[in-house]
């Protein structure tokens, strides 16, 4: 079983896989400028409260019965830590030091009940794998729209057991203490069920807003049968994938740039837009 020892994460993370043609496609990350590799430290303590603000959004919602206004706030942390915040730590893009790094991660992935450290895994593999049978990550971009949806609710459950029999020992303690979290939280949200549901509402709303995630960041972004990395990879371009995205759809650009933080996903797709027109790639457009 193969192991990513813990002085290796950094260096994995920049391990994406691109064919020969995709080398000789695109620039190195020192023409389209450096800058897009920098982040200010307002905008990463604003990226790290984010996750931190929708929870809070959620109980104060909830408290006053507002029903509607919490579920939107739980939903918005789904989105913001698998995409955005957990997403730019587990790349180590927040240019924060390792302990603290690692800390934000399990913290942050707890609030919605899953390991930090098991996604960082699968998520690193995920880049420097795809599409090999063993990327858990990226599985379901080879199976059927149906069957990505019904690993929605196993998905979690997959990659635990998964990143712990490949993790050396530093990252397999953090995997466990934070199995021991989720579990802990959980079983509390149950016990206190007779006194309030609030806790396990917001317990069952975070597993569910996980469910979608083999649906939209795998099976609907890559096409596994392609050979160039170029072409394995989704892009999408247009006022309506930014909007209902917030930004968040350039899937392929960060595949080839993993070190780009996901502010300036944006800036990046507007540089590396001539080089993918001259290699054929056509974006999906929505809207214009």
């Amino acid at each position: 079983m193969t192991q990513i020892p813990a002085d290796n994460v950094a260096q994995v993370t920049e391990l994406t896989r691109i064919g020969t043609a995709s080398i000789q496609s695109v620039p190195p990350l020192r023409e389209l400028g450096e800058d897009l590799l920098r982040t200010t430290p307002l905008r990463a303590v604003a990226t790290l409260a984010l996750p931190f603000l929708c929870t809070a959004a959620y109980f104060a919602s909830a408290a006053r019965g507002w029903w509607p206004a919490a579920v939107v706030a739980v939903m918005g942390l789904s989105f913001f830590t698998y995409g955005s915040t957990s997403h730019d730590l587990v790349h180590r893009t927040l240019g924060l030091r390792r302990w603290p790094n690692d800390l934000l991660l399990s913290a942050t992935e707890l609030l919605c009940l899953r390991s930090g450290h098991a996604y960082q895994m699968a998520h690193l593999h995920h880049h420097a794998h795809f599409p090999d049978e063993d990327d858990v990550e990226g599985a379901s971009a080879r199976m059927s729209f149906a069957r990505a949806l019904l690993e929605g609710p196993i998905y979690q459950l997959r990659i635990w057991p998964w990143a712990l029999r490949r993790a050396a020992p530093r990252e397999r303690a953090f995997i466990l203490a934070e199995g021991a979290g989720c579990l802990g939280l959980l079983a509390a949200s149950i016990l206190l069920v007779p006194r309030t549901p609030v806790f396990f509402v917001y317990a069952a709303l975070a597993i569910m807003g996980s469910w979608i995630f083999p649906l939209i960041t795998a099976h609907l972004q890559h096409f596994p049968e392609q050979r160039s990395a170029l072409f394995q990879t989704r892009t999408f371009r247009g006022i309506g994938a930014r909007v209902v995205a917030l930004d968040h759809l350039y899937h392929l650009e960060h595949h080839l740039y993993p070190a780009v933080p996901h502010q300036h996903w944006p800036r990046l797709a507007d540089r590396l837009d001539p080089y993918l027109a001259k290699a054929g790639v056509r974006p999906s457009r929505i809207w214009r």
